[in-house]
């Protein structure tokens, strides 16, 4: 391979794609601190409230739920910082973690929604809506299993700490959110960016390829699904969701796959593309908020919560459509 073509491949896969994740992040990140600094998380802080105390979760939980429907960079720093001043033990900081879930979901929510509707129509909504579903059922058993095994809030009061930091005029809260950007971005980028070429080399050296492969070819446990559909999984383990979106509209529309076969592809490519996913895109960003460790051990209990909220989910669909 030549230079100038060397030096095309590193920018197209990895230079590009890396200055738009630190772009995205540090503006998810800038909006964040900005939307914290003033203040308007205290709406959905105050509707969260009761959520709170249901669960026995801490203040700072709630303000951290509260920011995830604005900037998950900003509500996983929060709870990083609050874990690390000992002011959350291990324990709350997991069921923190998988308490953002949903408003996690969310904020994905409509890019997932407008990219499926085009490609498999109506259907869109029902696995969509399953999905969502699956969100609801993880906040849920999050708040059941909490009021069971945490000590509950002392302070009782969600927008406590958010109001800790109040400030009076824009300017004010522009400077405390470039202050604190400022502050956030430096660990994160350097944490990230090194994690995320790490992944582009292994990617480059076709070890993905591989494992996605072996995963691809031995699915025979989904044997009950219709056997045109093991293709729009497949296409969700070694490409993206787009893919698998595309291949089941295109089946869904010649008539060898009926809604209900193509909502149940999609879920199981969904359940089966999940560590794939969160090696290459979550990790880079959760090891860059918490300690590699931290972040692994957060991720995995992540993952396996969502796993098997959809599995569940699956299971109920799959004999509910029968």
């Amino acid at each position: 391979m030549e230079n100038s073509e060397l030096l095309i491949m590193l920018w197209q896969g990895l230079g590009w794609p890396l200055l738009r994740l630190v772009f995205f992040i540090s503006l998810g990140l800038m909006i964040g601190n900005l939307i914290e600094s003033l203040n308007w998380t205290h709406g959905v802080a105050r509707l969260a409230a009761p959520l709170v105390r249901i669960g026995h979760l801490s203040d700072i939980t709630g303000a951290s739920f509260s920011m995830a429907f604005f900037s998950a960079v900003t509500s996983n720093t929060m709870l990083s910082e609050a874990y690390e001043q000992k002011k959350i033990t291990k324990q709350e900081l997991i069921f923190a973690n998988l308490f953002n879930s949903l408003p996690t979901y969310f904020l994905h929510l409509p890019t997932l929604f407008f990219l499926a509707v085009p490609l498999i129509k109506s259907v869109a909504v029902t696995y969509v809506g399953l999905t969502l579903f699956a969100a609801f059922l993880r906040t849920l058993c999050i708040l059941v299993v909490g009021r069971i095994v945490l000590p509950g809030n002392r302070e009782n009061c969600v927008t406590c700490r958010l109001d800790e930091n109040r400030v009076s005029s824009l300017s004010q809260a522009l400077h405390k959110a470039w202050l604190r950007f400022q502050k956030r971005i430096r660990r994160i980028v350097v944490i990230t960016v090194p994690i995320y070429t790490a992944v582009f080399i292994l990617n480059r050296f076709g070890m993905f390829t591989l494992l996605e492969g072996w995963l691809a070819h031995h699915v025979k446990f989904l044997a009950w699904l219709h056997p045109e559909s093991l293709g729009v999984v497949a296409l969700q383990l070694t490409a993206e969701i787009s893919a698998g979106l595309a291949a089941a509209g295109a089946l869904l529309d010649n008539g060898s796959l009926e809604a209900r076969q193509v909502v149940l592809a999609l879920l199981a490519g969904n359940v089966l593309s999940s560590p794939m996913r969160a090696i290459r895109h979550q990790f880079p960003f959760y090891a860059g908020v918490f300690q590699p460790k931290l972040a692994v051990e957060l991720i995995s209990y992540n993952q396996a919560f969502r796993t098997g909220s959809i599995i569940l989910v699956g299971i109920f669909y799959y004999f509910l459509s029968a």
